[in-house]
């Protein structure tokens, strides 16, 4: 397993980490799905051992994942083993009995369950998890105020920033100076870490890192799914309405996996290695964190590690996947 340096800390995480949106299960925050389908905790605690072994170091989680589980289940799967990795949490989703999540005591009551659930003093990466700071931005200054505070109290190592386009994050980075990004992308979805665009101009000129969510779109780069109609997901499951999911997009997505197939192969373990290597091929990212069920899914995972794409390889993907 190689490790990368998260901007200019003294982090240093596993290329291929993992991320524990999963283990929050089925859920809901203000009516609206946000989970996944339950998974079997003795399942979970193994898988997270087994990658520890294999060499992760850094799991990635968040206050609304579960609404606090996520967090109390990997804090129960670490055990003994809790200080030899890196932890990453988030707050900006669960607004809990505040007027709105980024009010400055609600962060501070946020951080400190989050520490009571994943039994630490301190979290090593803490994310602001959306961008959405109110109306005219009422709530940022404070906010910002509030994260830097509870840094000087050594409650959080490195602030982070997570955000859903390009302009969010030129318009917040000057402000907040976080440490490290995170947004989504994958194949379908490469355009923060791409040299052609500003984001990864800001990241360079600030020194600062990107983690990478749902690299495996959900498993739809996994060649998982058919591609004639909507998988059947459960009620708290956010898949079952999520427009990644909707058969129009399946079937657009159809014939580009047929022809990354045809070049790779349909073994799971490939499609995956393919999946990530494509985005850790980028020099701003510091690592990608596939989510999991299972220690099948995290074999997997870093079946991939050390076994970087060629450039050919990665020209042929973006002419497969550009349009």
């Amino acid at each position: 397993m190689q490790y990368r340096k998260i901007g200019d800390s003294d982090l240093r995480v596993s290329e291929i980490s993992l991320g524990c949106w999963t283990l929050g299960g089925l859920n809901w925050v203000n009516g609206v799905p946000n989970g996944w389908e339950n998974v079997d905790e003795a399942e979970a605690i193994a898988a997270i051992n087994f990658a520890i072994d294999q060499g992760v170091n850094h799991f990635d989680n968040a206050d609304v994942y579960g609404n606090g589980r996520a967090e109390r289940l990997l804090a129960k799967a670490l055990g003994t083993r809790n200080k030899e990795v890196i932890i990453a949490t988030k707050v900006g989703y669960f607004a809990g009995t505040a007027a709105h999540a980024y009010e400055p005591q609600h962060i501070r009551h946020q951080l400190e369950q989050s520490l009571v659930n994943l039994k630490r003093e301190y979290v090593d990466i803490y994310y602001f998890h959306n961008a959405n700071f109110g109306n005219n931005d009422m709530y940022l200054d404070d906010a910002v105020a509030m994260m830097y505070r509870l840094k000087d109290e050594g409650k959080l190592r490195v602030l982070g920033l997570s955000a859903r386009s390009d302009a969010e994050f030129a318009r917040f980075i000057p402000k907040i100076k976080p440490t490290v990004l995170q947004g989504q992308a994958s194949i379908l979805n490469d355009h923060f870490v791409r040299e052609e665009n500003p984001v990864w101009n800001l990241m360079k000129e600030r020194n600062m890192s990107f983690v990478a969510f749902s690299p495996l779109e959900q498993g739809l780069l996994l060649n998982k799914y058919r591609y004639d109609r909507r998988p059947d997901f459960k009620e708290g499951d956010h898949r079952k309405r999520s427009p990644r999911f909707d058969p129009k997009n399946l079937i657009r997505l159809k014939p580009k996996m047929e022809k990354l197939v045809a070049r790779f192969g349909n073994d799971t373990k490939e499609l995956a290695r393919i999946a990530l290597q494509y985005l850790l091929f980028q020099e701003v990212v510091a690592a990608v964190i596939p989510g999991f069920r299972n220690q099948a899914q995290v074999i997997n995972n870093l079946a991939g590690a050390d076994q970087p794409l060629t450039r050919a390889e990665i020209a042929f993907i973006r002419a497969t996947f550009n349009d």
